[in-house]
C-alpha cells in the first residue's frame, strides 16, 4: 500500500524509539502515526547515559542541539570498588572521544530527551500524535496493515513498528514469550545538586559506577548539572518466583541489608535515594525473527536488555536510524526494507542483549578470583583505552542522510 496520510506507517509506541523512528521516517518522506498508551507521552525514570552510537543518530535526526541546551559532558567514567572506595579504572570520554566516535558521550534526564523528540516530532508535518490508545494486535492484511485497539478500535496503515517496550503486545506476533526476572532492583531518583554539594561525591562532571558482589550504584549529573542522578541496584535473596510481581522482594530494608559495610560514599548515596518506588529488571532472550510482511518491532519490543552496559535506548536509536535507512532506500515496499533492517540489527543486538548478561556477571561477581582477575584487568589499562566499548560505542551504520 502506498504511504499516505490516510495510510501512514504505523508506530505502536511513544517512547523514546518510538518517536525517534517516527521522526526519522518522517525525515524519510512518509507520513507516520504513533500511537501511545499513556494519557501524554513522558518517561518515567530519572536519568539516562547515551554513547556516541546513540549521538550519531540524534545528530542525524537534528535534535542533538535541542538535548544539549539540558544535557551533561561528562568527561570520564570511573569504575569503583563499593566497598574500599578506591578507583579501579577510568574511561575518557571528553574530546578523544569524540574525535575517535564522531558524537560526544552525554547523560540527561530522560524526560528532556523525550521532550526533545516529542516536539521535533510535533513540528515535523508528517507526524501525527495519538495518546490513550491501548494496543492489542496488530495484522497484515496483505494489501493494508491494521492495528486494534483495547477499545475496539482499530487504525489503518501502510507498515507497522512496534516500539511498545518490554511489556510489548506487538511481539506476540512473532513469539510467546515472557520477560525473564533477573532478581535484581534498581532505585532511582535525581535531587537538586546542591543537596549532595556537601557530600563526597567525587568529581560533580564525572560518572560514577560502584561495584560489588551482587550490587552496583551508579552516579552523575543531569539537567545542565542542576539534578544529581542515583541509581542503586542489587540482587534480592528474597526473590521467589511466586512472589516476583509484588513488592514483597527487593524491599528498602533489604537494600539497607546489602550495602551495610559499603564505603562512605555508597552509604551517602542509599541515604538519599528515593525509596517509593523500585524498578524490578528484566530482560527476554534474543529472538530468531521480528519481521511478517509489513510488521516490525524495535528496541525494547524487539531486544530488551538489561541496563549493565548502558546500551538499551542506545540500541533503541541505532534501530531507529538504520531502519529509516531502509526505508529511505526501498521506498514503499516495507517488507524488504524490514528485512534488511532485520538482517542488520538482530544479530547485532542479540549480540550486545548477551554481553549486558555476561558483564553484569562480571560487575557483580562473588567469586574472590574472578573478583581479583577483573580488577588486575581494570588496573593495568589506561583511560585511553577504548577496545572493550568500540564494538558499542564505535557502530558507525546509522542516519546516513537527513532531508
Amino acid at each position: 500500500m502506498t504511504n499516505s496520510k490516510q495510510n501512514p506507517i504505523i508506530v505502536v509506541g511513544g517512547g523514546i524509539g518510538g518517536l525517534a523512528t517516527a521522526l526519522g521516517l518522517a525525515q524519510a518522506n512518509k507520513y507516520v502515526k504513533v500511537l501511545e498508551q499513556a494519557p501524554e507521552f513522558g518517561e518515567v525514570g530519572a536519568g539516562i547515559q547515551l554513547a556516541a552510537n546513540a549521538t550519531n543518530v540524534l545528530q542525524k535526526l537534528g535534535v542533538m542541539d535541542k538535548i544539549s541546551e539540558n544535557a551533561v559532558f561528562p568527561k570520564r567514567l570511573v569504575l569503583m570498588d563499593a566497598f574500599t572506595g578506591k578507583e579501579l579504572s577510568a574511561l575518557d570520554i571528553d574530546q578523544v572521544y569524540r574525535e575517535r566516535y564522531g558524537a560526544p558521550y552525554i547523560v540527561l534526564h530522560r524526560t528532556d530527551l523525550q521532550k526533545a523528540l516529542l516536539d521535533a516530532c510535533i513540528a515535523h508535518p508528517k507526524v501525527e500524535l495519538l495518546t490513550n490508545q491501548e494496543i492489542k494486535t496488530a495484522a497484515d492484511n496483505g494489501d493494508a496493515v491494521e492495528v486494534f485497539t483495547a477499545d475496539g478500535e482499530s487504525f489503518t496503515g501502510s507498515a507497522v513498528i512496534g516500539a511498545d517496550g518490554i511489556w510489548s503486545k506487538t511481539r506476540k506476533l512473532f513469539v510467546d514469550d515472557e520477560p525473564i526476572c533477573s532478581e535484581y532492583v534498581a532505585y532511582r531518583g535525581a535531587i537538586p545538586m546542591e543537596e549532595v554539594a556537601s557530600a563526597n561525591v567525587g568529581d560533580p562532571e564525572d560518572v560514577y559506577m560502584f561495584i560489588g558482589p551482587n550490587m552496583h550504584v551508579v552516579q552523575y549529573p543531569v539537567r545542565r548539572g542542576e539534578l544529581y542522578n542515583q541509581v542503586v541496584v542489587f540482587k534480592s535473596s528474597q526473590y521467589r518466583k511466586e512472589i516476583e510481581h509484588t513488592d514483597q522482594w527487593g524491599t528498602p530494608e533489604e537494600m539497607d541489608e546489602v550495602f551495610k559495610d559499603t564505603c562512605d560514599r555508597v552509604k551517602t548515596a542509599i541515604s538519599y535515594i528515593s525509596r517509593q518506588r523500585r524498578w524490578p529488571m528484566y530482560d527476554r532472550n534474543p529472538i530468531e525473527n521480528w519481521t511478517q510482511g509489513n510488521i516490525t518491532l524495535m528496541g525494547d519490543a524487539a531486544h530488551p536488555m538489561l541496563q549493565y552496559l548502558a546500551q538499551g535506548a542506545c540500541q533503541a536509536l541505532e534501530d531507529a536510524g538504520y531502519l529509516a535507512d531502509m526505508v529511505r532506500k526501498h521506498g514503499d515496499n516495507y517488507h524488504q526494507a524490514f528485512l534488511d533492517y532485520q538482517k542488520e540489527r538482530l544479530p547485532r543486538t542479540a549480540y550486545v542483549q548477551t554481553s549486558a548478561r555476561n558483564w553484569g556477571e562480571i560487575i557483580h561477581t562473588t567469586n574472590p578470583i574472578t573478583t581479583l582477575l577483573r580488577n588486575k584487568i581494570l588496573e593495568n589499562r589506561t583511560d585511553k583505552d577504548y577496545k572493550y566499548i568500540d564494538q558499542y560505542h564505535g557502530y558507525k551504520k546509522v542516519l546516513e542522510e537527513v532531508n
